[in-house]
């Protein structure tokens, strides 16, 4: 059963990940767009979570630029993980 959910977050991120390089034509996310993509309710609840190190993503900066990124593909992947192992949860709880 672990292979299968390993198989089904593989397939969810993929898709999310298309789907997020579809909507913001960039393979990196970074400042608002980030915050959204990982549901925070706010730009200071994400910076917040930005400055205690405690962002569900590894988020990196470019030389030259300002802020911090994360790859659109992590995103996903957190993502992915998140809702299929929610779903496992609500399937063991029936």
């Amino acid at each position: 059963m672990h292979g299968d959910i390993d198989e089904d977050i593989e397939r969810l991120a993929h898709a999310l990940e298309r789907d997020l390089y579809e909507v913001y034509k960039t393979p990196m996310l970074s400042g608002e767009k980030l915050q959204m993509a990982l549901g925070f309710s706010s730009l200071d609840a994400y910076r917040q979570a930005l400055t205690r190190k405690k962002l569900p993503v590894p988020v990196f900066r470019l030389e030259d630029r300002h802020g911090y990124y994360a790859l659109v593909k992590d995103v996903a992947t957190w993502l992915a993980t998140q809702a299929v192992n929610a779903r496992r949860d609500n399937i063991k709880r029936k």
